[in-house]
């Protein structure tokens, strides 16, 4: 048997197995905290594992996204650095007034036209 499937063959059980006890252990940690800290304070209802699973995922889904962490921010603000880099004060200063508008931080220019 070659060495590589031998490797993947040993460790590929280890890595289902990691996950499963990764998974395990952030439910019932999520399920701790919440009976022990909401209830309390809140008069919330206890929740059991699968809730708190639930809840985790959640979480994951609303604060943390399905990407990894910041790999495509991280991209996309080096990308912007660079194109700031190449402008002249003036351009990065008509760029900023722009986003300003855009997002409703600023009036409108005097001569822009409004949609």
């Amino acid at each position: 048997m070659r060495p590589k499937l031998r490797k993947l063959i040993f460790f590929a059980p280890l890595a289902i197995l990691g996950m499963l006890l990764f998974v395990f252990v952030g439910g019932e940690v999520v399920k701790l905290l919440w009976n022990w800290l909401l209830p309390t304070l809140f008069g919330w209802r206890q929740v059991g594992f699968w809730q708190a699973l639930g809840l985790l995922a959640l979480c994951r889904i609303l604060f943390g996204g399905f990407a990894g962490h910041g790999i495509h921010r991280s991209g996309i603000r080096r990308r912007m650095a660079e194109r700031c880099e190449s402008m002249t004060p003036e351009e990065r200063e008509q760029f900023r007034q722009r986003i300003r508008e855009r997002w409703g931080f600023a009036p409108p220019a005097a001569g822009s036209k409004e949609p």
